[in-house]
């Protein structure tokens, strides 16, 4: 499983959900990979405390690679980087990439994140891929590498009116790049129960039947000391209720995924 998570708002915890949810498949036993293609690197620096800047080698010079042909490149497993956790692994993102985007874009070089991860097929279980809050090169790369999409949707407004647009561009990808791409569902994160609005919200995007997973992500402070430690939930406080919610989560997906197996 390669999955994508995916949104073109910011602040909607792209990286708080695929930094997490790959810690509990590591937690799980699963060889973990997770992928950051976000200039800004949250998840680069959720999972070792440093930034881009400080790991070497990084997506920096792997695109670097992309570009300038070399007779001594660097294999794919070369920018991976082992992280605290028992069987989770990091390829780190640095801001340079935001300034190599476009000359791979002219270069026509959106294929090769996933002919890279091919080439790790039987390294890793699961492929988690984190990307910039914008439809630019890196999140078109990653939804063409990805089999499955993940769509974070914080109980906003402004999130559910550019759902649908969103949904329409991932299907549009699919369909003209990426066969094998499946939305798997959309996550409601920073959920309060109690709050009429995203409850409301809510049961608007069931009553469209969009993929609403069932599992919820609440809102709580615990997440900024997670941050704060680089240390995913599962790892800092395991009885957390949002970190029972991510394996929840996991579960949920895990058990789609088998069905959808048996389907076949």
């Amino acid at each position: 499983m390669r999955r994508v998570v995916f949104n073109q708002k910011g602040g909607v915890g792209k990286s708080t959900i695929t930094v997490n949810l790959a810690a509990v498949a590591a937690a799980a036993g699963k060889r973990v990979l997770v992928v950051d293609l976000d200039p800004q690197g949250n998840s680069t620096h959720y999972l070792m405390g440093v930034s881009g800047e400080q790991l070497e080698p990084n997506l920096a010079g792997f695109f670097e690679q992309v570009l300038n042909f070399s007779l001594y490149a660097k294999g794919p497993a070369e920018f991976i980087h082992a992280t605290g956790l028992d069987n989770l692994f990091l390829m780190p993102s640095h801001p340079a990439i935001a300034e190599q985007q476009s000359k791979l874009e002219s270069r026509y070089k959106i294929y090769k994140l996933r002919e890279t991860l091919a080439e790790l097929t039987g390294q890793f279980d699961e492929v988690y891929i984190d990307t910039p809050p914008a439809l630019n090169f890196f999140t078109l790369s990653a939804l063409i590498a990805a089999t499955g999409c993940l769509i974070p949707f914080d109980c906003d407004t402004f999130s559910r009116d550019a759902l649908l647009g969103l949904l329409a561009r991932v299907e549009e990808i699919r369909q003209d790049h990426n066969a094998d791409l499946q939305i798997e569902g959309i996550v409601v994160n920073q959920f309060q129960p109690r709050a009429s609005l995203p409850q409301r919200l809510v049961q608007e995007l069931e009553a469209q039947h969009l993929p609403v997973l069932q599992t919820r992500l609440s809102s709580s402070v615990k997440v900024r000391e997670s941050h704060e430690r680089s240390l995913p939930l599962v790892a800092l406080d395991p009885r957390h209720k949002l970190a029972q919610e991510f394996v929840a989560l996991y579960a949920e997906l895990a058990s789609a995924d088998q069905a959808a197996y048996i389907a076949e």
